[in-house]
């Protein structure tokens, strides 16, 4: 990156200005990486829970496989989903709060006897599998900020950061540079001046021995 000044003292305040908000926001920025790469490594940990919990709800229910074929399906379904908002990180997620679930009345004569495991079933298979979603939604969006995170600290840390430092440096160095040729010029053109004061002296001197004789 490259960083536009100018070589003089207005210019050196502002990059050193710049230069002390990156430094003192680094350390910040760290921080929030730091806790959302944890968040991200505790929310994976959570998939794989989900997933392997969902995947137990149904090996659990093997051997009801061939009785779903009798099950009306139109007897339950989603009535609301509740959802909720989270800060983690300074990241909005969302969290899954309560599933309302519309159950059809049915005959307790007519229907099976394991309809109420079926509908039990199918009500904890629905939150589960909601929760994962909802879970690999909170996945996506706190990963998309680490990555994020990630960049401005390696921007900050790697590019910004040294090249006002760079440009700090190249600013002080040419206005030393600048002082030093001046106090050079000046001590040269005081050096003449003596020595040409010190030349009309004795002219001075002979003129007026001249004007006497």
């Amino acid at each position: 990156m490259a960083i536009k000044f100018q070589y003089n003292k207005t210019s050196l305040q502002q990059i050193e200005k710049q230069l002390k908000v990156r430094q003192r926001t680094l350390p910040i920025i760290k921080n929030k990486e730091s806790a959302l790469r944890m968040e991200v490594k505790k929310c994976k940990e959570d998939v794989r829970r989900l997933e392997t919990a969902l995947e137990e709800q149904i090996q659990a229910y093997e051997y009801m496989f061939a009785l779903w074929n009798e099950f009306d399906a139109s007897l339950i379904r989603v009535k609301d989903v509740h959802l909720d908002v989270k800060k983690i990180a300074g990241v909005r997620v969302p969290v899954l709060g309560d599933v309302d679930f519309d159950i059809t009345p049915f005959s307790l004569f007519n229907a099976p006897k394991w309809y109420f495991d079926g509908i039990s079933l199918l009500q904890g298979l629905t939150r589960t599998a909601l929760e994962s979603e909802f879970m690999e939604a909170k996945l996506a969006l706190l990963e998309h900020a680490r990555k994020k995170t990630t960049q401005k600290v390696n921007l900050f840390e790697k590019v910004q950061i040294p090249g006002y430092q760079d440009a700090v440096r190249k600013i002080k160095r040419f206005m030393e540079d600048e002082e030093n040729l001046s106090k050079s010029s000046q001590k040269i053109l005081k050096t003449l001046l003596e020595k040409r004061a010190g030349a009309e002296q004795p002219a001075e001197a002979s003129n007026e021995m001249e004007e006497e004789l």
